[in-house]
């Protein structure tokens, strides 16, 4: 199954749009899964090696199937930019 993703985060001034593939029940799981699920994806694909990030909340609307993260992620150095990621149903 396709997912759908929104990333906004301070570094870049804006959002990001992005998709993944994942198992059908992927919202069922806990949002600390199903973002470690995107990010290994981004990961991959990207060629970019380990991103690292904190989540500082995590929440999922059970209605809609939206899993909500708010954090930081840590780029070169101790730059970290706070973001927050929204990831659905395609």
């Amino acid at each position: 199954m396709k997912y759908r993703v929104t990333l906004m985060h301070g570094n870049r001034g804006g959002e990001g749009k992005y998709s993944f593939d994942g198992p059908d029940d992927l919202l069922s799981s806990t949002p600390v899964r199903v973002m470690r699920r995107f990010m290994d994806s981004i990961e991959a694909k990207n060629g970019i090696g380990h991103i690292d990030y904190e989540i500082n909340a995590a929440m999922k609307n059970k209605e809609h199937e939206i899993v909500t993260i708010i954090g930081e992620i840590q780029f070169e150095g101790d730059n970290a930019q706070p973001f927050m990621c929204m990831i659905a149903h395609d």
